[in-house]
């Protein structure tokens, strides 16, 4: 194989292909590794270092809300608290305000009832002072038609009054 016998027998050969690798590859180290690496890696650390801000923020900004909406929940129960307090207090105005027209719609149909229980009582004492007067005229004229004997009409009322208070 002549290949094999190039490596051994030429020294020269070999030198000059390890002269190109170190050449080359201490090309691409440099170009590379000192020239695109720390681009690369800069490129890198801005964008961790603004993924690192923009989390930063992200949580800033969370803290934020959760701070507005604890405010908002404590002033939504606060004013939930005062518009129960307010219907409370409508409520026991309105029970106050229906007690009143209650009491005075009662005192009105108690005078109501009193004065009409005072003309039914008027009206009974009427009918009854003319039932025992009309009673009295009758029993007078039962008297005089059955005995023919002559009663006073005083006579006949006070029996008739006797009669019926028994």
């Amino acid at each position: 194989m002549p290949q094999i016998g190039q490596l051994t027998g030429n020294n020269w050969y070999l030198i000059s292909q390890i002269f190109w690798l170190v050449l080359v590859f201490g090309t691409i180290f440099f170009v590379i590794g000192r020239g695109m690496l720390p681009k690369v890696e800069a490129t890198v650390d801005v964008r961790d270092r603004k993924i690192a801000d923009d989390l930063a923020a992200a949580k800033a900004a969370r803290d934020a809300a959760d701070s507005i909406e604890a405010d908002w929940q404590a002033k939504s129960n606060a004013a939930r608290a005062d518009a129960q307090g307010v219907i409370a207090k409508a409520k026991d105005k309105a029970a106050k305000d229906a007690e009143k027209r209650l009491a005075k719609a009662n005192a009105e149909i108690e005078a109501k009832l009193a004065a009409a229980e005072a003309e039914i009582s008027a009206a009974r004492s009427s009918a009854l002072a003319e039932v025992e007067a009309v009673a009295g005229e009758a029993a007078q004229e039962l008297v005089a038609r059955l005995t023919g004997a002559k009663v006073t009409a005083a006579a006949a009322a006070k029996a008739v009054k006797a009669q019926i208070n028994v």
